[in-house]
């Protein structure tokens, strides 16, 4: 009997930092893999986890999916796509 195959792969894509966040993960992007804004935010956090202040910044932070605010909306329904992006922005001041 042939094998079943199994899940099919998260899609893949780019998430990139600005500002603080820039700063706290100490890279301007990196990939992710992750079906959900939720799922991706896990593992860079995971990816960080000796940078506290990275994850102090993520949780002040604002995201934008493929150029569309994220909002209020819970990240675990914000679907990621193939070769999508994710805009990590920190808080700004000024005006």
């Amino acid at each position: 009997m042939p094998a079943q195959p199994g899940p099919p792969e998260p899609p893949a894509g780019t998430i990139r930092y600005w500002a603080a966040a820039k700063a706290a993960a100490g890279t301007a992007e990196e990939p992710y893999a992750a079906r959900t804004l939720a799922d991706a935010l896990v593992a860079a956090r995971r990816a960080h986890e000796a940078a506290p202040e990275f994850a102090r910044v993520l949780a002040r932070c604002s995201f934008l999916v493929n150029g569309d605010p994220v909002g209020t909306r819970d990240h675990s329904t914000v679907r990621l796509t193939e070769g999508g992006t994710v805009e990590v922005l920190p808080p700004f001041a000024g005006g």
